[in-house]
């Protein structure tokens, strides 16, 4: 009967720590995924600023070869990243897409300018930057008008702030979650070895020895986690990737594997932190506790 109910306390340990190792790694995927998001902020927040276009219209009496020239010599100004001149012909074909073929039947003459697209440097996306840049532009006598979204400029610049603050807020909430988890499933460990415990220190073993294979047990427990957490997310950021170069951009994988490196330590941490509490409250219970 002894070596029975050994075996069945046994099973729910063995239990417990595989639901425990399944449920901190869970925990510990949402925290290195809202990790790898908020390290990559930045560079998303760049991607998008980098992509926004700016659109020089020149005035009607500029030639395509007095454009040409104004967009070579703009590629080579530090803030634009990229320079396209745009003819009549290619922006009729483009306007025809959006208006349809008529749109131009009623104008004698086409009103479509020649224009050049910029993508400029994500560093100067800003309020005011814009401005200055705009002024510039606008001092040459061949530019008629600068347009670029100035609500989308604000709109990215205060997203990028509310989405870290988001971020900073989910990944403490998450670190609580796998505190509370990991100091229960040691509650119910130490629990099934109270008796042994208490036997421990009626004897004068101190906290620390009684202490250290639960430590080294949470260690172990808090890398296999990790592991599975950052193989998951690793294996999860190369399918979202597949057949596309998008989140290649996106995401700078030095830090991905700084983040996936820092989830194996993590969860190490956490676990081992969480135990060492548990076990210093716990440790030296009272006998009448005992059984209860």
């Amino acid at each position: 009967m002894a070596a029975k109910g050994k075996n069945i306390v046994h099973k729910r340990l063995i239990r417990s720590y595989l639901t425990s190792v399944i449920s901190i790694s869970l925990v510990l995927v949402l925290v290195a995924a809202s990790s790898v998001f908020a390290v990559n902020a930045g560079s998303v927040a760049r991607w998008f600023k980098e992509n926004m276009a700016v659109s020089v219209l020149l005035k009607q009496s500029t030639s395509e070869k007095e454009g040409r020239a104004l967009a070579a010599s703009l590629a080579e100004r530090p803030y634009v990243k990229e320079s396209r001149f745009i003819s009549k012909e290619e922006g009729a074909q483009e306007m025809k897409g959006l208006l349809g073929e008529d749109f131009l039947s009623v104008f004698e003459s086409s009103p479509i300018p020649i224009s050049i697209d910029l993508k400029l440097d994500g560093d100067f996306i800003t309020a005011d930057s814009l401005e200055v840049i705009k002024t510039g532009l606008l001092d040459d006598r061949r530019v008629e008008e600068v347009v670029y979204q100035e609500s989308l400029v604000e709109a990215l610049n205060a997203n990028l702030r509310r989405i870290s603050l988001v971020l900073a807020v989910v990944i403490a909430l998450l670190l609580v979650i796998s505190f509370a988890l990991i100091s229960n499933t040691v509650r119910l460990n130490i629990y099934a070895r109270r008796f042994t415990i208490h036997t421990m220190s009626l004897v004068g073993a101190k906290r620390s020895f009684i202490a250290r294979p639960f430590l080294w047990q949470a260690a172990a427990q808090g890398a296999v986690s990790g592991v599975i957490a950052a193989t998951l997310l690793y294996l999860g950021i190369r399918w979202a990737g597949r057949g596309s170069n998008l989140l290649a951009s996106l995401l700078d994988m030095r830090l991905v594997w700084l983040v996936l490196l820092g989830t194996v330590l993590l969860g190490v941490v956490i676990c081992v932190l969480s135990t060492l509490l548990v076990v210093r409250r716990v440790a030296y219970v009272s006998k009448d506790d005992l059984y209860y």
